[in-house]
């Protein structure tokens, strides 16, 4: 989108912030000392998805995030569901659409004993994502990331406890306010947006934009993935696009002049159009990072901006 000043709109890409409010306060202040306020006033501000889990503030990190449409009225603000975002819908009762949740269990039930599924109260109304989320995993070590898991498969103690409620209990059903479950409700799994500036070393280039959090599945028809992510169908057991690995990794072959932005991956990674912004991957050590389009700058919640 380019204003009638020609100024091209700035695009704001946000990563996996993981219930850590101090440091997605230190980055959108950083974000204000990076961008000239005209510009920032009036960015697209779009969030890569994972705002709970592992971190230990996750309902204030939604209470700020629910906040921006009405302190910054001429921003445009986009959260995408990142896949912890729908396993915490999933548990909680909010995913979109109607689903039979034992339907979403029957690909995956021989998983359920070592990823140790909820099965509470309520548990048979449940999507498998939220099963697996609200449950305690056999394993007490995640050696891919090299940390103890906290609770369940996806570290969601700490989210039960800033609710607080103990892991796995049903009460976080209550626990969690209706305005959280709204905004749980209503989050996209792909945003698009259609010229998009960007900074290239052959000069400024108009792009189409597609935001997704973990990423386009590669061999599959990129038109067919983005109209099953637009109708935001709860009825499969697992949205490879926002949960995938190395099969959203790359950009697909059949786009081009096409941005393709996600967070999800624990890396910063920009290869071409292919942007990745999750520096974080949710650990505790390590920045929030966001990319500002058009100048691909990267901004993080620690950089000194004074």
């Amino acid at each position: 989108m380019t204003d009638p000043g020609n100024k091209p709109r700035a695009i704001i890409c946000v990563g996996d912030i993981h219930g850590y409010l101090t440091k997605l306060l230190n980055l959108w202040s950083n974000l204000q000392s990076h961008i000239d306020p005209e510009s920032f006033n009036t960015a697209t501000v779009i969030f890569l998805g994972d705002y709970c889990d592992r971190g230990p503030d996750t309902p204030k990190v939604i209470d700020f995030l629910i906040s921006l449409p009405k302190r910054y009225p001429n921003q445009q603000h986009v959260f995408l569901s990142g896949n912890h975002d729908f396993a915490f819908a999933g548990f909680v009762g909010a995913l979109p659409g109607e689903f039979e949740a034992k339907e979403t269990w029957q690909e995956y039930a021989d998983n359920e004993e070592r990823e140790g599924w909820f099965k509470g109260e309520g548990y048979e109304r449940m999507h498998l994502q939220g099963r697996r989320w609200g449950g305690w995993i056999k394993a007490k070590f995640n050696s891919v990331k090299g940390i103890a898991y906290k609770g369940s498969i996806y570290d969601a103690a700490p989210t039960f406890e800033s609710y607080g409620v103990s892991h796995g209990s049903p009460d976080l059903i209550k626990a969690v306010p209706d305005d959280h479950k709204k905004f749980l409700a209503e989050m996209v799994w792909v945003h698009e947006e259609d010229d998009v500036c960007i900074e290239t070393q052959e000069g400024v280039k108009h792009c189409k934009l597609i935001a997704v959090h973990a990423g386009l599945e590669r061999g599959k028809n990129v038109r067919e993935q983005l109209e099953f992510l637009k109708a935001r169908d709860s009825r499969v057991p697992k949205v490879t696009d926002l949960s995938g690995r190395k099969d959203v990794w790359d950009m697909p072959k059949e786009l081009t002049d096409t941005i393709v932005v996600s967070g999800h991956h624990g890396k910063l990674h920009i290869e071409g159009l292919r942007l990745i912004i999750d520096e974080g991957g949710g650990l505790e050590g390590n920045p929030v990072a966001a990319i500002v389009l058009p100048s691909m700058k990267i901004v993080r919640d620690i950089d000194n901006s004074s």
